[in-house]
């Protein structure tokens, strides 16, 4: 990967690694944007929902995707929005996500955490993509540390994100979540914690 041109990272990441801190301090060393949430704000003005509409979409815990295309389609319905109506599918909702994403990766470079970017950016001549992964009992210790629940709440919340991520990505790409195949560097991030792991993701940056 170059980094003296537009580029693109992409994170996919099981529940509990940490994924978007990783994300996160990696943007901030390269200076470049972090996309995660700000993807669902923009597919959202580019169907002029409200910012506080936004804010309770992005405060549930369940699928957001899901839970967008819900609410959408009774936003069309209110609105007798013409055009769209019941034809409106979560597909299409995907597919302006994808748009999206391409349109900001096309203006700079940018670390896209999850939302299937790395299949979005599979043929990308410019980019990098990551796969974080670590052993259940290090994700339960972390999710138990990070939010203060049970371990067995932990492992539910897990098992249910990672659940939900694989049926998302098989759903909308028809590839496998966690098969290798689809990355350039899979990493266990219990190896080299969170700090170390961004310093040896950045090693494949490039000076």
């Amino acid at each position: 990967m170059n980094k003296h041109e537009k580029f693109v990272i992409t994170i996919n990441r099981q529940f509990g690694t940490g994924g978007h801190e990783v994300g996160a301090e990696i943007a901030k060393r390269l200076g470049v944007k972090l996309l995660d949430k700000q993807i669902l704000q923009a597919v959202a003005r580019k169907f002029d929902i409200g910012q506080e509409t936004v804010e309770r979409l992005e405060s549930r815990n369940q699928s957001w995707w899901d839970d967008f295309t819900q609410f959408y389609r009774s936003y069309i319905v209110d609105n007798e929005y013409q055009g769209l109506g019941e034809e409106l599918t979560s597909g299409e909702l995907f597919e302006a996500q994808a748009t999206v994403i391409r349109q900001i990766a096309a203006e700079e470079s940018c670390v896209i955490v999850g939302r299937c970017a790395s299949f979005i950016f599979k043929d990308h001549d410019n980019a990098l993509k990551i796969y974080l992964h670590s052993p259940m009992e290090k994700r339960i210790k972390r999710i138990v540390d990070k939010y203060g629940v049970t371990e067995a709440d932990a492992k539910l919340m897990i098992v249910d994100n990672d659940y939900t991520r694989e049926l998302y990505t098989k759903k909308y790409t028809g590839s496998e979540w966690f098969d290798a195949r689809n990355y350039d560097i899979a990493l266990d991030v219990s190896k080299f914690g969170l700090n170390g792991s961004v310093d040896y993701l950045l090693a494949f940056v490039g000076e």
